[in-house]
């Protein structure tokens, strides 16, 4: 156990120091007593500790690791196993439970703790005794419960840097003898940590507040009543993605390389907007080249443009929003007819989400844009003969509403697809970029348990729960001003071909849009309990699980006419007829349709026996499972699975946990083995998260120790080891790397839609790859492919830098056209494939072999240490310094390891003094919170190929420190 106080003033009565006491099994015991890696925090150890938040809980815990993602959400791993899925159809590995109760899509993980009476960790697969299933582990908070007969109040203020203030407090007011309230509340207010070199405040501050009330209501000495609501709200400008890295291509046929993480911009060419306002592809479409923003071979947007070093210092023109609510719901009753207990309990949670960023965090350049604003200026002025005014007008008077010269309009993250065009804009002096995350969503849980308390050797818990989960929205956006120039140009040269009224490309953004997701999750649970003796029992569980989908899904970029009159929603087109959100289904759909269904029966066996009274040694054996789901459609099409399968994990432990001396020692000690089978991993594809399924073992050892060699001193120590690796031949391709380390392939970046592919010589010849895509790259200069335009001027295949990471070469091209040759389409006019060693090709890169890599986000060591002594006065008086050490080892945040995914290992130190009043009554405390300032990474994510792959990191907070007070009655 990771804590140096307990829980105190439980309703059974007070307990001892040295023991603290969980509901690991849903029943009162001391956690040295149950047969589960658990570690427990009372509220004290949350505080002195300080342990202030989810994030806070991983440095102290052996073999958990926590990160917020790229979504706006989180991941918490537990033993290597963690949300590596990412989409709304994907369940938490980690479940997190909210006094026993699941909770589903929280921001729990974002408030502070307050006012509770404990955080149970549970590491390994659980089912059979919670609601919810769970692979890796369970994250169980539990809230103060209001007390009968008492009256009792506290309170707590703290300043420190960044002009933090943190005020909390709690009341707790009897109603009678058989009725208690209890009220508590926390408001947390800073300045940002993060320096914008643009001007303006500082970002990512934090403004959030969460209230909570509790009534208890004791009818007989048998039944308990439990009512609970809470509510939570952050309103700020805080940022989701601290800091983004690239090693620059100075191709712009990748964006980034593949071999560091540097302090560098990424090569902007590489992206969908420079792609599509390029001369290369405006002239296969036969479009003046004057309208280019610029050439894929000339200086791209970030050219000549500096990243600050400093993880917190950044260059924005967008100001960071944040927002988020949530809304819980509890009921619970119970009572004991005699041996046996009965509980009924539910929960509703409501929650609200809505985050925007800058893209880049970066302010890219206008210079070279001015030729193509001036060019388009004058066909809105009717100057170019052949282009009447009235198709460019509208384009001009909305993207640069006062000449090429002034404010350049970037579309606002509207839900109705019409952005600038129908007025919803965000104006500046430099093109704007940014993204939006979004989500809505409700839900509600009921629960039901029996379990009996039998003098003999034989008891059990048998119970079931019904969860209904319904997301009314989640989107993610991607606004620039580049998506709205090139969105508006296409679209009034294709209404213009085709004789249509003016029309712009709808959506002229990037969103990918689950309309509405259903889960309909059922299942029935059970253990028994077997005293073989004294000392030896027996633990058998099972459990059913039975789990539905329902999504309904599409995604949208520049995909089909809208008109510039139109004002009401984008898919009120009378041109929407050609946009297909379902190909696999026959005829045009506007939103893809898909379910799943998924059940399956997994259980646990446990045998433990009790050496002594202080001494337990336990073997069990758990199966774990986690649902599958639905990928979301992609823009453009690429094959890849519409759903991924379940988890199942077979795991095995062996622990033993002791005490020593009469709690002079505490010391427990746990190894485990995994198979893990169809882990859900993401990665990005065709600007769209994709989930895919690998084969993994892990295994691993845990030691947690607390010594206290007098009363007056408490020294906590924990330490861990933990092996992963993909199991058996697993071929994956790397996004990063698209040729999977082959010296005779070429990269493809598609001037179409700015996605990459590969050819490869089947005969492994490198020059004659390159001699077949230098060979069609003629063919595409000379306009002799159908529908494409002659002048593109495409260059040569060339290499990468040498310290790139990429054995490639590479080229601008397009995709279709080598599949085409590829497949020999082309024999009829002399460029027979065979003729160059034979060319494989491969939309989706070329696959290679991941075996034995390490899991995301699985540090092969941790360890930590924390030393408390108190200082006892004769006037009653006390004074406790603390200070904690914890080290989290090196890691990586992808699949495909590599120095470019390496997360480097990292030590976090905290410390406090805090004076205590007689009988505890006040306190004054100072303390320091990272002391070394390090600029901790927890995580990293890759982006999109379309969008430069560059890597977005998370760190952990800045050094903070200050003062508090606080008092209790």
């Amino acid at each position: 156990m990771s804590v140096p106080a307990v829980a105190q003033d439980r309703d059974e009565g007070t307990v001892d120091d040295n023991v603290i006491i969980v509901t690991a099994q849903r029943q009162a015991q001391s956690a040295q007593d149950v047969p589960i890696a658990v570690s427990a925090f009372s509220q004290a150890a949350l505080e002195a500790q300080q342990i202030e938040n989810s994030s806070d809980l991983q440095l102290t815990l052996p073999n958990i690791t926590f990160t917020k993602t790229n979504f706006t959400s989180s991941s918490f791993t537990i033993r290597g196993i963690g949300d590596l899925c990412v989409g709304v159809s994907c369940d938490q590995a980690t479940a997190i439970h909210l006094n026993d109760q699941p909770l589903f899509s929280t921001r729990l993980f974002e408030t502070e703790f307050f006012d509770l009476e404990r955080v149970e960790v549970l590491r390994g697969p659980q089912g059979t005794l919670f609601g919810r299933n769970a692979t890796a582990g369970v994250v169980n908070v539990v809230t103060a419960k209001p007390k009968l007969g008492q009256f009792q109040a506290s309170g707590d203020a703290e300043y420190g840097n960044y002009n933090a203030v943190k005020v909390k407090g709690m009341v707790n007011i009897p109603i009678g003898d058989t009725l208690a309230f209890r009220g508590s509340g926390i408001y947390v207010k800073r300045d940002g940590y993060t320096t914008n070199l643009n001007g303006g405040p500082k970002l990512d501050d934090r403004e959030l507040y969460s209230l909570r009330g509790a009534l208890r209501f004791e009818p007989t000495p048998d039944t308990t009543i439990d009512l609970y609501a809470s509510y939570f709200r952050e309103d700020d400008n805080r940022m989701r993605i601290q800091k983004q890295y690239c090693q620059r291509d100075p191709t712009g046929i990748l964006g980034c390389l593949n071999n560091s993480r540097e302090a560098e911009s990424f090569n902007a060419n590489s992206t969908f907007t420079a792609a599509l306002s390029s001369r290369e592809f405006l002239a296969i479409r036969g479009i003046p080249t004057a309208f280019a923003l610029g050439s894929l071979y000339g200086p791209d947007q970030y050219a000549g443009v500096s990243i600050p070093a400093d993880p917190r210092t950044v260059n924005t023109a967008f100001t960071p929003e944040y927002f988020t609510s949530e809304l819980t719901f509890q009921g619970k009753i119970e009572h004991d007819f005699g041996p046996i207990s009965a509980q009924l309990s539910g929960t509703y949670q409501k929650v609200k989400l809505d985050s925007r960023q800058d893209y880049n965090n970066n302010i890219g350049r206008r210079d070279g844009y001015a030729p193509a604003l001036n060019t388009l200026a004058a066909a809105a002025a009717g100057l170019i003969p052949g282009l009447p005014a009235s198709y460019f007008a509208p384009l001009a008077a909305a993207i640069i509403p006062n000449g090429p010269n002034g404010v350049l309009c970037t579309s606002d993250t509207d839900t109705i697809g019409l952005g600038v065009f129908g007025g919803n804009s965000n104006c500046a002096t430099t093109p704007l970029q940014y993204d939006r995350s979004n989500q809505e969503n409700s839900s509600w849980s009921a629960e039901a348990i029996i379990s009996s308390d039998f003098d003999g050797p034989f008891n059990f818990l048998v119970g079931g729960i019904y969860a209904d989960y319904h997301l009314t929205e989640n989107s993610y956006y991607v606004n620039a001003f580049a998506i709205d120039y090139v969105a508006g140009l296409l679209g009034s040269f294709t209404a213009l071909g085709g004789g249509l009224p003016p029309a712009f490309l709808g959506t002229p953004y990037f969103r990918n849009n689950t309309d509405d997701l259903t889960v309909k999750s059922y299942g029935l649970f059970g253990e028994v309990y077997f005293d073989i003796s004294d000392k030896l029992k027996l633990t058998g569980g099972l459990r059913y699980n039975n789990d539905k989908k329902n999504v309904q899904a599409r995604s949208t970029l520049a995909s089909f006419l809208v008109p510039y009159s139109q004002t009401t929603n984008a898919f009120d087109s009378p041109y929407v007829g050609s946009f297909d959100a379902d190909p696999g289904t026959p005829g045009n759909q506007i939103f893809q349709n898909r379910q799943v269904k998924f059940n399956e029966i997994t259980g646990r066996a446990v045998l433990d026996y009790k050496i002594t009274d202080d001494n337990l040694l336990y073997l069990s054996y758990a199966r774990g499972y986690k649902s599958g789901g639905l990928n979301p459609p992609l823009q453009p099409i690429f094959a890849v699975p519409e759903s991924f399968l379940p988890e199942q994990v077979d795991a095995f432990e062996i622990g033993s946990k002791n005490t020593f001396g009469d709690g002079a020692l505490q010391l427990n000690l746990t190894a485990f083995y995994y198979k893990y089978k169809n882990l859900q991993l993401s990665k990005i594809v065709a600007r769209t998260a994709v989930n895919e399924n690998i084969d993994a073992d892990i295994y691993g050892a845990e030691v947690e120790a607390i010594v206290r060699p007098d009363p007056d001193w408490t020294i906590n120590l924990g330490f861990s080891y933990l092996h992963t690796e993909v199991k058996g031949d697993t071929f994956n391709s790397d996004p990063r790397d698209f040729g999977g380390g082959r010296s005779d392939a070429v990269i493809i970046k598609d001037i179409t839609n700015a996605s990459n592919c590969a050819v490869a010589s089947g005969s492994g010849n490198a020059a004659g790859v390159n001699s077949f895509v230098n060979t069609i790259t003629t063919v595409i200069n000379a306009g002799l492919v159908p529908g494409v335009a002659a002048g593109a001027n495409l260059q040569p295949t060339t290499s990468f830098p040498a310290n790139g990471g990429i054995a490639s070469t590479g080229a601008f091209g397009i995709c279709s056209v080598l599949e085409a040759a590829a497949a020999g389409a082309f024999a009829g006019a002399g460029i027979d494939p065979a003729a160059f060693g034979g060319i494989e090709y491969y939309a989706a890169g070329i696959p290679k072999n991941i075996r034995g890599n390490q899991l995301p986000q699985a540090p092969q060591y941790k360890f930590s240490a924390g030393v408390q002594y108190t200082m006892n006065f004769d006037n009653g008086m006390s004074l406790v310094p603390r200070v904690d050490l914890a080290y989290t080892g090196e890691s990586f945040g992808s699949i495909f390891n590599g120095n470019v995914n390496r997360i480097k290992g990292y030590a976090q130190a905290n410390a406090q003094i805090q004076l205590n009043g007689t009988d505890d009554r006040w306190y004054i405390r100072g303390f320091v919170q990272n002391i070394f300032d390090s600029n901790s990474e927890t995580g990293l994510y890759v982006t999109d190929q379309s969008s430069g792959l560059y890597t977005n990191v998370f760190t952990l907070e800045p050094r903070r420190y200050g003062i508090g007070a606080g008092f209790k009655f």
